[in-house]
């Protein structure tokens, strides 16, 4: 990733203004949050009523990647121009303070606003369809059947610039009040994490199929 990439664009719709000291403008760690993450969370209006989305997305470049069927809410409104919001968020630890007020978490985030633009060409929404395929495992569009036409029609392929945006994390243990520090109460952090279990095949699998090359290399393997 370059080393030399502009700041995010923060105005007052991104500033952060609980905790600023943990807000960040810096584009490489909001990159790397989005590239960890699987799961976004798209938010727009709907007929005047907000609606939140949980969905899978890509990055490229300096833009996310976002589909869904053109019939949809979501694919509806947003290419109508409605402005929305993506938040990824990744989990880090469950942080356990000596008083229940001081509980807290560990954890990195990323929220992008603006207006999602509808990828036209053919070319470009294939493109655009693989980035979305490998971010939810790596090389893995290089195995599957990729879209045919009429699956192309059904689908709205969505791109928003990753402009402005606010990076907002939280890292450390406890921090609780000087005159609970003595009690007799166990404070510190769990750790979490998102890992790979064992791939389990489908029913219906052509029987004789070896691991595929997208599987091992993520490190998944498979079941017996």
């Amino acid at each position: 990733m370059p080393a030399d990439l502009p700041p995010l664009t923060t105005t007052d719709r991104t500033r952060v203004r609980r905790a600023p000291a943990r807000a960040s403008d810096d584009r490489a760690e909001a990159y790397a949050i989005l590239d960890e993450g699987r799961v976004a969370h798209v938010g727009f209006v709907s007929e005047g009523a907000p609606v939140v989305i949980p969905m899978a997305y890509g990055r490229d470049r300096d833009r996310l990647l976002l589909h869904a069927a053109r019939a949809s809410r979501l694919a509806r409104t947003l290419a109508a121009g409605a402005p929305v919001c993506v938040t990824v968020t990744l989990l880090d630890g469950m942080v356990l303070a000596r008083s229940a007020f001081h509980h807290s978490m560990n954890y990195r985030s990323v929220a992008v606003v603006g207006t999602a633009v509808p990828i036209a060409g053919e070319a470009e929404r294939r493109a655009a369809l693989d980035v979305l395929v490998d971010h939810l495992v790596p090389g893995r569009s290089a195995e599957a059947r990729r879209a045919n036409r009429a699956e192309l029609r059904q689908t709205e392929v969505l791109a928003l610039p990753i402009d402005e945006a606010s990076v907002k994390r939280r890292t450390g243990g406890p921090v609780d009040d000087p005159e609970d520090l003595g009690l007799a109460v166990w404070a510190g952090v769990v750790p979490l994490t998102c890992v790979a279990g064992v791939a389990q095949p489908a029913d219906d699998l052509v029987p004789g199929l070896p691991a595929p090359a997208a599987l091992i290399q993520w490190g998944a393997g498979l079941t017996s």
